[in-house]
């Protein structure tokens, strides 16, 4: 079965440089074996880095046993839609590419959320799109 992204289309690559992805695939999917959720397509920067420090999910160092290089500014990366959200409701969310955003986030982050901070709003999707 073909993965969705927020839009309900086929969900489009996250990042390649760091490689992300729940398996290590580009791609943020999801399934039985990501409980967690690992389904934002985010464009991390030094807030939401930060923020993510302040409540134990350092994802600023790197740990070379999971295969996770540590994240810098810029980097688009597959986060828990959980952790998203939470920096969200803190004011400390960062951009977010819909086109690569697994659509089962929508089961953890309210449509509008995503959308406020959507870098890819098409007209007709009822967002700023002059973000």
């Amino acid at each position: 079965m073909t993965a969705l992204n927020f839009f309900g289309e086929p969900l489009e690559p996250c990042g390649f440089d760091p490689i992300t992805g729940y398996r290590r695939d580009g791609y943020c999917h999801t399934g039985p074996d990501n409980p967690k959720g690992h389904t934002v397509c985010a464009i991390v920067d030094e807030g939401f880095i930060a923020f993510q420090t302040t409540v134990g999910n350092d994802i600023a160092t790197p740990r070379p046993d999971l295969a996770f290089p540590g994240l810098k500014p810029g980097d688009h990366w597959c986060v828990i839609a959980s952790k998203w959200y939470e920096a969200y409701l803190a004011g400390r969310a960062c951009p977010v590419n819909l086109a690569a955003t697994n659509i089962r986030a929508l089961e953890v982050i309210p449509r509008e959320a995503l959308m406020e901070y959507g870098v890819d709003l098409r007209a007709g999707d009822g967002g700023d799109t002059s973000r």
